[in-house]
């Protein structure tokens, strides 16, 4: 018997033991799918809890009406300072308009304003917060909201209801501490 021979019988004798046979339509085996990167779900709850912290929805603060002046100043300053304050004398150096946030866009607004705002070096800013007029029952949210975050914040040193030019009730002059 030649080699040949011996090579054809032994390919019969395996399709024998093999039986019939089909073809594969895929080889291919799918591949591992990666890991997603981990989410630091903790540093999240973290800074959402901290900026709940910083301006807290919960401080002591009546219920604020559409009209009603806002104003607020911080024992030791003095009286030349808040009177020029309430008269507009001051250079407003930022302002942030808060027309159409919610409760939660506008703390995190206005903590981010008044940080930027004191890096800058920024002394007198503007925050408008509304009067309320396109919100359910007609009363202002925003400025109750504001007024409380306002009092929280040890780098405000007065702040007051604007002039009327310059947004009257619906808006406030803040007098920041220098850097």
């Amino acid at each position: 018997m030649s080699a040949s021979d011996e090579k054809d019988d032994e390919s019969d004798l395996f399709r024998k033991a093999v039986g019939k046979i089909r073809p594969v339509k895929q080889d291919k085996i799918p591949p591992h799918r990666p890991r997603r990167k981990p989410v630091p779900e903790q540093t999240r709850r973290d800074q959402r809890e901290v900026i709940n912290s910083l301006l807290s929805d919960e401080y002591d603060s009546a219920e604020i009406e559409t009209g009603e002046e806002l104003m607020h100043v911080r024992p030791g300053l003095q009286q030349t300072v808040i009177r020029k304050l309430r008269r507009g004398q001051y250079a407003i150096e930022a302002e942030l308009d808060l027309h159409g946030a919610t409760v939660t866009q506008a703390r995190e607004a206005v903590d981010e304003f008044l940080g930027d705002a004191r890096e800058r070096g920024k002394r007198c800013v503007r925050i408008i917060h509304g009067k309320g007029h396109s919100s359910v029952g007609k009363m202002p949210v925003l400025k109750g909201k504001v007024n409380s975050w306002l009092r929280q914040k040890d780098e405000v040193l007065a702040f007051c209801s604007a002039r009327p030019n310059d947004g009257g009730t619906g808006a406030v002059y803040v007098l920041l501490k220098r850097i």
